[in-house]
C-alpha cells in the first residue's frame, strides 16, 4: 500500500457512520417541534444542522449533534415581554415539547440549548430561534439573568462547502483528520477553531488540489501552519460569518510537536528503501490507532 492508501483508508475509517439514525432522531425532533408550533407535520422544515455535522467536518463517534429549530416571532415577543427570565422559560416550554415524544429521555435545559441524550452517547443540542432579516438567528441565553444572542451558521456552512469544492474536497478530510488529532492529544481547541485554520490554511498551499497522496505534506505542513499561530491572539474570524471563533488554550506547542513527529514521518517514506513500518508508527503517534497499522 502506498501513502495514499494509507491516508484514504484512514479517512474513511473515520467517516461518521450511522447517518440513518442520526437523521431519524433528528426528523422526529423536527416533527415535533413543527406540529406544536407551526401547525405541520414535517420533519424538515424549519430545522438546521449545525456546528461541525452541519459543516460535514464531523468523525465517527462525536459526541454533539447541534441543530437550531427555528420558532415563529410571536413566540420570541411572547418571551422578550417575559417578566423575569424569558429566555429559560422558553429553553423550559420547549423541552416540554421535545418530551412528548421523548418521554423516557433525560433532557434538559442547559443555559443556551436543550440537551436531548440517547443510550448510544449521542446528544442532540437543540437551539430554539428565530430568523432575522440577514439569515443569521437569534436565540435565548438563560446564563446571568437571561438575554438573547445571535449566529450565523449558514454562512459558514456554505464557505466550507465551496472551498471544499474548490480543492479536490481535501478541505473537509483535512477538519475530520485535526479532529482525530485534537481528541488524541486532548488539545484545547474547539472545533469550529479548526475548522476555521483549516480554511485558511488550505486556500494558499500549494498542493490543495492534490490526491491522497499528498496528505502526509499536508497533514506536515498544516502543524506547521498551526504552531506558527500567534500565542496572544485571543480570537480568529469564522469562515463566511465572520463571527469571533476563541480560543480555548494554547495549540501551538502540541501542533509544534506533531509537526516534528510529521517530519519523521515522511522522512522514513522517502528514505531508500522506505521504512513503511516506522513511517505508519509516526502517523500512529499523531493520530492514534485508527490510523492504519
Amino acid at each position: 500500500m502506498s501513502v495514499g492508501d494509507w491516508f484514504r483508508k484512514f479517512c474513511v475509517d473515520i467517516k461518521v457512520k450511522d447517518k440513518e439514525s442520526i437523521s431519524r432522531r433528528y426528523k422526529a425532533i423536527t416533527r415535533r417541534l413543527n406540529t406544536d408550533y407551526w401547525n405541520t407535520t414535517s420533519d424538515t422544515s424549519h430545522s438546521l444542522y449545525v456546528g461541525s455535522y452541519g459543516r460535514n467536518t464531523a468523525v465517527n463517534g462525536f459526541s454533539d449533534l447541534d441543530m437550531i429549530f427555528q420558532l415563529p416571532y410571536s413566540v420570541y415577543k411572547k418571551y422578550n415581554d417575559y417578566i423575569g427570565n424569558g429566555q429559560s422559560a422558553l429553553l423550559q416550554e420547549v423541552k416540554r415539547t421535545i418530551e412528548k415524544t421523548y418521554s423516557k429521555t433525560s433532557i434538559r435545559g442547559d443555559g443556551q440549548v436543550i440537551l436531548v441524550p440517547f443510550t448510544d452517547g449521542l446528544i442532540y443540542e437543540v437551539v430554539p430561534a428565530f430568523i432575522n432579516d440577514n439569515d443569521s438567528y437569534t436565540y435565548p441565553d438563560a446564563n446571568s439573568g437571561g438575554r438573547w444572542r445571535v449566529t450565523n451558521p449558514r454562512p459558514e456552512i456554505l464557505a466550507i462547502r465551496t472551498r471544499n469544492d474548490q480543492c479536490n474536497k481535501n478541505l473537509v478530510w483535512l477538519c475530520r483528520m485535526m479532529r482525530v488529532w485534537k481528541n488524541k492529544w486532548e488539545v484545547p481547541i474547539g472545533g469550529l477553531l479548526v475548522d476555521t485554520l483549516a480554511y485558511q490554511f488550505i486556500e494558499t498551499w500549494k498542493h490543495r488540489d492534490k490526491s491522497f497522496m499528498y496528505y502526509d505534506w499536508m497533514c506536515r505542513d498544516f502543524f506547521d501552519f498551526m504552531a506558527k499561530q500567534d500565542k496572544e491572539k485571543a480570537y480568529w474570524k469564522a469562515p463566511g460569518s465572520g463571527q469571533s471563533v476563541y480560543g480555548k488554550g494554547l495549540f501551538q506547542w502540541k501542533a509544534r510537536r506533531c509537526c516534528n513527529i510529521a517530519i519523521e514521518a515522511c522522512e522514513h517514506e522517502s528514505a531508500n528503501p522506505k521504512r513503511e513500518w516506522s513511517a505508519k508508527q509516526k502517523w500512529r503517534e499523531v493520530f492514534g490507532n485508527q490510523f492504519p497499522s
